[in-house]
């Protein structure tokens, strides 16, 4: 090819090529330029918004303009509170939910599941010691009963002990754990049986009265408080005594469940009172509470610094029931700035109208006996044992939760349900 053919050759190839049109890539050019303006403007904007939405709240809380205060509390939807429903004698009192919606309630997940039953077969205490307890039910008869102890890590044990029958059934009481959960604590005639989770050791403490029902532990986890009809004692189980009997006499009670530490609630109307107990063996008045008390059920149970128990009442404008007495939660405060609460456990009411045709439904009621305090989960929430369910009632809130449904006769909780 010669040096003077390049320029035809060129020329030939260009005019295959399409002509650009210059005024459609002007035109591009302006949109896209527009574009971006559009948007910083807008960016521009919702930041003047967001400078005056916070410059208004400042001056709000602030002072703002006179005569008007910020609010000092977030609104109870946001908090999750639910507002009480009155007051009955000055305290603040909710309604549980009805029986019979316990397995529709939220629910606290703990080591005892969905439901508590039997273990089909448990390891020996002495083959798997457990760390710390989180309940413990007894085996069913036939034959004597077998304790069966729940761990915090969900694992069940049976220890190698053979209780009896006492004169209110099944020797289980529902303070038998000891605080640290390492001790399990059973009444038998004229004695209660300690046995020690950690290493499956078994401990017999010999007392004058034969009939004895309950049984409640110290703070400490060294010390146990027996309960009988006009008898009480403190054990010495651990090894701090100081020359302290291993058996000490206290004042009795006509009401055996009432032997309790580290407070005690009872008393009828206008006779409640809440007292503490001191090593010397006795309990002193912390307060006097005007609580419609015409009976108690169960052991009074503390947390932090405030005692729980169920109480039943008389009729009250405040609690309709139709036929049942009104029962419920007393937590008591022993600190004169913390508020004391209750919880009402209500009767479902039947059908109104009724069916079509048929009577109307009857009422599930919770008649006394059937519910009591069981423990605590934390210092801010009651567990209450109801008719076939735990729940747990949660004192800063008012809300109530199904811990666990109950397929055996009777539980006594320990701290390794929080698991």
């Amino acid at each position: 090819m010669r040096r003077e053919d390049v320029k035809t050759l060129l020329g030939q190839a260009a005019d295959r090529l399409p002509e650009p049109d210059l005024a459609d890539a002007a035109w591009a050019g302006g949109v896209d330029i527009r574009r971006r303006r559009r948007r910083s403007t807008v960016a521009a904007l919702v930041l003047v918004v967001l400078i005056a939405v916070v410059a208004a709240l400042v001056a709000g809380f602030g002072g703002g303009r006179a005569g008007i205060s910020p609010p000092t509390t977030l609104p109870s939807v946001l908090t999750g509170q639910i507002p009480p429903t009155g007051q009955i004698a000055g305290l603040d009192f909710w309604i549980a939910p009805p029986s019979g919606s316990e397995a529709y309630l939220d629910r606290v997940a703990t080591p005892l599941g969905d439901s508590l039953r039997l273990p089909n077969d448990p390891a020996a205490l002495q083959d798997e010691p457990l760390d710390q307890i989180a309940a413990v039910v007894l085996s069913d008869p036939p034959g004597p009963f077998e304790p069966l102890l729940l761990g915090k890590n969900g694992r069940w044990a049976r220890a190698d002990v053979q209780l009896t029958e006492i004169n209110t059934g099944p020797p289980l009481s529902a303070g038998a754990v000891s605080p640290n959960g390492r001790f399990v604590a059973f009444p038998q005639h004229g004695a209660v049986i300690v046995v020690d989770a950690t290493n499956a050791g078994v401990q017999r403490f010999n007392v004058p009265a034969q009939d004895i029902r309950s049984v409640s532990w110290l703070p400490d986890s060294d010390r146990l408080l027996l309960g009988g009809p006009d008898v009480a004692y403190r054990i010495l189980t651990g090894q701090g005594g100081f020359g302290e009997r291993s058996v000490t006499e206290l004042d009795p009670s006509s009401d055996p469940d009432a032997v309790t530490a580290p407070y005690r609630l009872g008393g009828g109307v206008g006779q409640v009172q809440l007292l503490r107990y001191a090593m010397n063996g006795g309990w002193f008045l912390t307060a006097k509470p005007e609580l419609p008390a015409e009976a108690w059920v169960g052991q009074t149970f503390t947390g932090g610094n405030t005692a729980a128990r169920l109480l039943v009442s008389s009729r009250l404008p405040q609690v309709v029931t139709a036929a049942s007495r009104p029962q419920m939660v007393a937590a008591i405060s022993a600190q004169p700035n913390r508020p004391s609460r209750l919880l009402v456990l209500g009767e479902t009411p039947s059908a109104t109208p009724p069916p079509t045709p048929g009577p109307a439904a009857p009422e599930i009621v919770r008649e006394p006996g059937c519910c009591f305090v069981l423990g605590w989960f934390d210092d801010n929430t009651v567990l209450v044992q109801v008719q076939g369910w735990v729940i747990s009632w949660e004192l800063s809130t008012g809300k109530v939760r199904r811990v666990t449904e109950l397929e055996v006769s009777r539980v006594a909780l320990g701290p390794g349900i929080r698991g």
